[in-house]
């Protein structure tokens, strides 16, 4: 792109409805893309740490 503004079918684009409609349903995916993508987005869960073994029974302790 030039970025340069020209007259389209000087130019040999023979229809420029047609790059109009083209481009403005690319930006309409795009809007919606950016619309629900907040749906996706989600955050990651985080692992507990795991809790600690408990004291083993002591031996020979019973009365």
């Amino acid at each position: 792109a030039t970025g340069e503004y020209v007259d389209m079918i000087a130019v040999g684009i023979i229809a420029p409805a047609k790059v109009t409609r083209s481009a403005l349903q690319n930006a309409a995916s795009i809007a919606a893309l950016f619309l629900t993508t907040e749906c996706v987005i989600a955050d990651k869960p985080e692992k507990a740490a795991a809790m600690p073994g408990g004291g083993g029974g002591m031996g020979d302790m019973d009365f």
